[in-house]
Parts: C-alpha cells; sequence; structure tokens
C-alpha cells in the first residue's frame, strides 16, 4: 500500500497567508529551517494507478499538479484519483472537493452528519450536483453506531474501517453545539495482500481506549500534529481558543490527559507521524528544540510530498 501526503499542514497552511508570527515570518524570510505546507490531505493506493482520496484541502488543485502520481493519464480527460473519503465536515478537509468539478461523478464517502453539513451549511455537494454530480457511499456511523467497515469501491486491494472519534464540528454546522457520532471519524486502512496497516486522524481531541486499540493495530499511525502547547494560540496572541476548544489533542498536554506524545509513546507501531500542523506550532523549526524532542522519541513529523509504503 502506498500513502502520498498530499498536504500536511491545518487551515491556512505553512506560512499562513495573514499571519507575521517569527514561525511565519521567518519561513518567508528564510531565517528559519521550515518547508512551507498545504492544507492537509492524503492519498493511497493498493497499486500506485487508483487513488483515494482522503479529505480534501482548499489547496487540491495545487497539490494534484505537484504529484504525477494523480496526474491524468492517457486520453483528454481523466484521473486516477476514483474516491474521495472524507473524515469530517471540517472547510479545510472539504472544499477542495470544488476543484473536481470539472471530472466524472464524485464517489464520496462519509457519513450522514458529514454529508448534511455539506448540504445545508456548506453546500458544496449541492453545488457539485450542478457539475459532475455526486454519488455518495454512506458510512453507518451515527447515534450507538461508533465502528464500521466499508468496501470502498474499484478498490479491492485495501480494507477500510472507520471509527467515531472525539473532536469538533465546523463552526458553520447547524449542529454546532450538539456534536455527535459520525461528525469526526478516524480510519484504519488495511493492505488486503499484505495485512499491513495505516491509522488515520489528522483531527483528534482525545485518545481513549477505542483510540488507542485502534492505533495499536497500525503499522503506521498518521494522527494530529495540530499544536505542540494547549494554550499555544493564546500564548502567541494568535487566537483566543485552546487546543482542546478546537477538537486537538495537543503534543503536550498542560492538564488533564496526557497529550500525543504521552499517547505516541505507548505505542510499538513501526512509523509514528505527526500531521495537519498549525503555522504557531514550533515543530514547524526544523531546527528547534521540538523537533529534536520527537526524533528522540522517534516520531516523524509529515511534509508535502512525503511517501510511505506498507
Amino acid at each position: 500500500m502506498k500513502i502520498l501526503v498530499l498536504g500536511s499542514g491545518a487551515g491556512g497552511g505553512y506560512p499562513q497567508w495573514n499571519c507575521n508570527c517569527r514561525l511565519c515570518n521567518g519561513q518567508r524570510s528564510g531565517t528559519l529551517q521550515a518547508s512551507a505546507r498545504t492544507q492537509s490531505s492524503i492519498a493511497v493506493s493498493p497499486n500506485g494507478e487508483h487513488w483515494l482520496l482522503l479529505n480534501a484541502s482548499p489547496d487540491l488543485g495545487h497539490q494534484i499538479r505537484s504529484n504525477a502520481a494523480l496526474h491524468p493519464r492517457g486520453g483528454l480527460r481523466g484521473s486516477p484519483i476514483r474516491a474521495v473519503l472524507l473524515t469530517d465536515a471540517q472547510v479545510d478537509h472539504t472544499t477542495g472537493l470544488l476543484s473536481l468539478r470539472e471530472g466524472a461523478p464524485l464517489e464520496l464517502y462519509c457519513t450522514s452528519s458529514v454529508f448534511e453539513d455539506l448540504s445545508g451549511g456548506l453546500p458544496i455537494l449541492t453545488t457539485l450536483g450542478h457539475y459532475c454530480g455526486v454519488r455518495w457511499h454512506r458510512i453507518p456511523i451515527g447515534g450507538e453506531q461508533t465502528a464500521a467497515a466499508l468496501d470502498v469501491e474499484g478498490f479491492p486491494g485495501i480494507k477500510v474501517r472507520a471509527l467515531a472519534i472525539p473532536g469538533s464540528v465546523p463552526l458553520y454546522s447547524t449542529r454546532r453545539w450538539g456534536a455527535s457520532a459520525g461528525d469526526n471519524i478516524a480510519l484504519l486502512i488495511e493492505d488486503a495482500n499484505t495485512g499491513k496497516r495505516v491509522f488515520y486522524a489528522p483531527g483528534l481531541a482525545h485518545v481513549g481506549d477505542p483510540e488507542l486499540a485502534w492505533m495499536q493495530e497500525a503499522d503506521c499511525v498518521m494522527v494530529d500534529g495540530t499544536f505542540w502547547t494547549e494554550d499555544e494560540m493564546i500564548d502567541a496572541g494568535l487566537g483566543a481558543r485552546s487546543a482542546s476548544d478546537m477538537g486537538h489533542l495537543s503534543q503536550t498536554g498542560r492538564s488533564g490527559p496526557p497529550g500525543m506524545l504521552a499517547v505516541l509513546d505507548r505505542l510499538s507501531t513501526r512509523r509514528k507521524v505527526l500531521i495537519h500542523i498549525n503555522n504557531s506550532n514550533p515543530i514547524l523549526d526544523e531546527c528547534g528544540e521540538q523537533r529534536r524532542i520527537l526524533a528522540l522519541c522517534g516520531i516523524e513529523v509529515a511534509h508535502d510530498g512525503m511517501e510511505i509504503e506498507l
């Protein structure tokens, strides 16, 4: 199974277009060793020919142009991207769907709550209905149903399982104050031939027993790397909300549950990768103390164009 990181940044990417913090300014000026990042999305393939897109970043057009594996092959029109699977309805994970409007009907996999948000509060799917059309494949998670296995048409070489996880609901959603199972999911994707598995959760507010059990099954985990500390945005003067308020588990916990580093330390997983990295996170500084800590812990930081093969 091949995994291609199309984008590794959080909402706004890095450097963020309107941010002049130390990290963004340092990257622009060249005084900081740090790679630019587009907004997060990955693609997986059992054979390198047909690709399943996990989330559709606003930067999707640029990401496709930057990765030859996703370029059209033969004929006048076409794409090796055969389907899209959404983990939530956040703007930075869904608005790239509009970049696919010139193609064939979109094979879309998501939960009912995500479909509802993208048909109402942010009517991307309604809009696409006037262009390419959408074929919705419902991921059966909601209510008391918190886990499901699903078949993705055209991908007999992979098995996909989805798990409801704690997270945030988009600000535009009519259910903003009533989050429920299905608003956010994690994925465990298995290569049917090798049995190798990747766990993918770019947004993860808490790691409880279910999440930890699924992570322990994986050969590679790609998890929420948004913030280094709980109050990172507040301390930097960039916002008024904490990591928890925004539905993310920071790498280092200040109080309450352990941070993501403590969680990853419990895993024997071969590869541990942080993705969806906010422009305020000091792990962006490739020569900084935080990157040295990650290296000592055996934790990688995803970057655009990163390739993983399991």
